[in-house]
């Protein structure tokens, strides 16, 4: 084992601050067929919504919007969590995207892309 520092070792962990402003989790959790998973309720569809209109207004750098495993709510999904703020939409259906955008990507639409 390479001690700290030493030659051939690795950078160690670091905290840094979140580097976007959001972070939007899409549940995609698969189960069997006839059991409760978002999965199998369409987040896929809600995931690439959510993805194509952060990139098609140049949002990548403020907004990152990715799959997640299992947030334990099958029941209630699909699921989508918001960061840092912590709200958490469930019963989610592609119609249901353009709210999300709404309340949670347009008002960074004019902030700093730097």
């Amino acid at each position: 084992m390479t001690s700290p520092g030493g030659a051939g070792s690795v950078a160690g962990m670091e905290k840094a601050q979140q580097p976007y402003q959001k972070v939007i989790l899409v549940c995609l959790n698969d189960r069997e067929p006839g059991e409760e998973a978002c999965g199998l309720r369409g987040s896929r569809e809600i995931l690439q919504a959510l993805k194509d209109y952060v990139k098609a207004h140049g949002l990548k750098k403020l907004v990152q919007v990715t799959a997640s495993g299992c947030l334990d709510l099958c029941a209630v999904g699909p699921n989508v969590f918001v960061m840092p703020e912590g709200t958490w939409y469930k019963g989610v259906s592609k119609a249901d995207v353009e709210r999300i955008i709404e309340e949670q990507v347009r008002p960074l639409e004019g902030a700093s892309r730097s």
